[in-house]
């Protein structure tokens, strides 16, 4: 029998409700991510509490709402077949692929894109992202190799049979009722549960080790392990600085930008992997590590102009930072971006950032003003700008989290380059263009403004 559209539930709905449990599971295998949530809720107080224009600011933009439930996680998968799926599978929660990755020229053998919700609606309700990388099983060298990592993953089948059901029947109907929606729920947490059973024995997982650590996380294991759930700080560094107190061992530094005035892009930390017992094929024990925490700090969303300003300084920077502690990093960091603009108003004017435009309390009454331009009716008041919280990930710093928390010494020298042609015919649709998103909504945002205000 047909369900009536009407007792659907959202998409909305689901993704909140998935990422709820998604969190819950995590915590009962990891208990540090416990620990973390409560020193990242706790710094998010008191830097409110010390900066109330801060607190008024986001509760003013609906931040504050989806602070607290805000979550990243991160997955990988080894054939084009389990990404295609889970582009389905995400499809039911309204998560979409935004972005292409390319890992390889930073020694990682996968590329990536990030499934998130992209309507402002949507986001505003609870941003949930899954950064999820496809393994390029052809940048291993070992042929012998490569042809058992194949045969390996071809056994094996990442989602169970209820989730594939559920799947389907979202896609027949239209929709999912409320008992349908739980069983999905239920269904599809099993592809990102941990087992500390490999697939493989001992020998062969020491290979694949050998090759990279996380080509053997992909392969050996029955399901692409969620391996973190990130929580959002508006203070990375008071968290960064609190870690050890907390019993977690940090990363060496943050990677991203510095700490600014006016944050942009993202920046993010992590504790150390854990190292994990694991019964191979066989019986014989031996150890894993895979999951960690992570925190991040999100800032502004930068234009491509901006982005390009961004990835030449971070470039500079980078020349200088080699083997820094984190205090010493952070102040040439901060150096090197000295030349990049630190106010709101000229990110607007140089065309930096991307920003959302909304009537003031002044501009709410609306009136005639056709002659009027933007920045005018800005330096009037009757229009408030604000920047657009950057929702996506930056390669370099991805690759630094991975190979701080899988280790960097046998990172690999791949020569494979960018192959957004092969991901996408995995995935089995495009990736969304992250920069067209932005340009889109403050579009939207500026003839929502003009119209308004220029109606008689």
């Amino acid at each position: 029998m047909k369900v009536p559209v009407s007792r659907f539930l959202s998409s909305d709905d689901i993704r909140e409700r998935f990422a709820q449990a998604m969190s819950a599971m995590y915590q009962a295998e990891v208990p540090q991510y416990g620990t973390l949530l409560e020193l990242v809720e706790r710094v998010n107080r008191e830097t409110l509490e010390a900066d109330p224009a801060l607190a008024e600011r986001l509760a003013a933009h609906g931040e504050l709402e989806r602070l607290d439930a805000e979550r990243h996680g991160a997955i990988r998968v080894g054939t084009a077949e389990e990404l295609a799926m889970l582009r389905r599978l995400f499809a039911v929660m309204g998560m979409v692929p935004v972005g292409y990755y390319d890992l390889s020229a930073a020694g990682v053998p996968v590329h990536a894109t990030a499934f998130r919700p992209i309507d402002e609606t949507a986001l505003a309700r609870n941003p949930f992202r899954v950064f999820t990388s496809l393994l390029r099983l052809e940048l291993i060298e070992s042929q012998a190799l490569r042809e058992r990592a194949t045969a390996i993953l071809a056994r094996r089948d990442i989602f169970t049979e209820g989730c594939r059901e559920s799947i389907a029947l979202h896609e027949a109907q239209g929709g999912l009722d409320e008992e349908q929606s739980e069983r999905f729920i239920a269904e599809a947490l099993e592809t990102f549960r941990w087992h500390r059973e490999a697939t493989v024995d001992l020998e062969t997982y020491e290979a694949l080790n050998a090759e990279h650590r996380l080509i053997a996380d992909v392969v050996c294991f029955r399901g692409p392990h969620i391996n973190h759930l990130t929580p959002r700080t508006l203070n990375i560094d008071e968290a960064q600085r609190r870690m050890p107190d907390a019993g977690m061992n940090p990363k060496a530094v943050i990677e991203g930008p510095p700490r600014r005035a006016c944050p942009i892009l993202l920046r993010q930390t992590s504790f150390k992997a854990l190292e994990e017992g694991i019964r191979f094929a066989g019986e014989r024990q031996g150890t894993h590590t895979a999951r960690f925490g992570e925190i991040e700090q999100r800032g502004m969303a930068l234009t491509a102009r901006g982005r390009e300003l961004y990835d030449r300084l971070l470039g500079d920077a980078r020349r200088r930072t080699a083997g820094l502690d984190n205090e010493a990093h952070q102040r040439v960091l901060g150096e090197t971006f000295a030349d990049f603009p630190n106010d709101e108003k000229t990110l607007r004017r140089e065309g930096l950032a991307f920003f959302n435009y909304r009537l003031s309390e002044a501009g709410g009454t609306g009136g005639c003003v056709e002659s009027a331009s933007l920045e005018e009716l800005l330096e009037r008041g009757l229009v408030s700008a604000r920047p657009l919280t950057y929702e996506d990930f930056l390669p370099v710093s991805a690759a630094g989290i991975f190979q701080s928390n899988l280790g960097g010494e046998n990172g690999g020298n791949y020569t494979g380059s960018a192959n957004r042609e092969a991901f996408e015919q995995a995935l089995g649709a495009p990736v969304a263009d992250e920069l067209a998103l932005y340009a889109e909504r403050e579009r939207v945002s500026r003839e929502r403004v003009l119209k308004a205000l220029s109606a008689e």
